[in-house]
């Protein structure tokens, strides 16, 4: 064979071997692109609708706490899954479901805080609290868990509407699991009067209502309900309707109406 046919062969060879080694860049590009665009997606989502999908957390094995479900003390409702504000005797039940790590909820609470207080304090309102770990999940971490099993330790020491308060005043950013450090919990509880004891942070460091917490997450997607916050006034649902947007004040009117009735 001549030294040219030679050279001939090995350049076409060099050329194929090129062509795969750009094909193969081109894929890795591609399979890039499409994993960016669904992170990119997901994320502006949830900025622009502002709200979970109530199945988007499905099953989980890692959600799933051993031990038996322990409820805080005073919880309410079916199997003791949510945490009360406000007296008994209202006339008005405001169901919230949230998750402590979930940005809309903090919107929620910043907006309707002082109105739900104030309806709470003149015993026109009761408020149950269920508490969802979808962010865990969706972005992974443990946060929402360890935040809903510290608010059971709270309600525990009777301080859980001011220290849910509080979570929601500190919540750290969507991606930012800061939640996840039992230290940091309690370090926050320090602004609750009277909550930070040995108990609350023995309860909190055990994970005492973890099981709780995620028998409380199980009910939430078992509902198939919207996302977090889903808010209901009586039954039916008043918070996500973009053309009959709620207000405080169309809140307060509603509980004023409901308890004229």
């Amino acid at each position: 064979m001549s030294e040219k046919n030679r050279e001939g062969k090995r350049s076409a060879r060099e050329r194929l071997s090129e062509e795969r080694e750009r094909q193969k860049a081109r894929e890795k590009q591609r399979r890039g692109l499409i994993v960016v665009a669904a992170v990119v997606g997901v994320l502006g989502l949830a900025a622009v609708v502002g709200l979970l999908a109530a199945n988007s957390g499905g099953d989980d094995e890692s959600d799933t706490s051993s031990g038996p479900v322990v409820a805080p003390k005073g919880a309410n409702g079916k199997d003791q899954l949510s945490l009360p504000l406000g007296k008994a005797s209202a006339k008005s039940t405001l169901d919230i479901w949230e998750d402590f790590r979930c940005p809309a909820c903090k919107q929620f609470e910043d907006a309707y805080r002082s109105t739900i207080h104030e309806l709470a304090d003149k015993g026109q309102l009761k408020v149950e609290y269920h508490l969802a770990t979808l962010i865990d999940k969706n972005l992974g971490g443990s946060g929402s868990l360890r935040a809903a099993n510290a608010a059971g330790c709270a309600q525990d020491a009777g301080k859980f509407p001011p220290y849910h308060d509080v979570l929601y005043k500190n919540q750290p950013e969507e991606a930012d699991d800061a939640f996840s450090k039992n230290a940091k919990l309690i370090e926050l509880a320090g602004q609750v009067d009277g909550l930070v004891t040995d108990s609350f942070k023995k309860c909190v460091e055990d994970g005492k209502h973890d099981s709780w917490a995620t028998a409380s997450n199980k009910a939430f997607q078992d509902a198939k309900l919207r996302g977090t916050p889903t808010v209901r006034l009586d039954g039916k649902d008043i918070f996500g309707d973009q053309q009959n947007p709620l207000t405080p004040a169309k809140l307060k009117k509603m509980v004023e109406d409901a308890n004229k009735g």
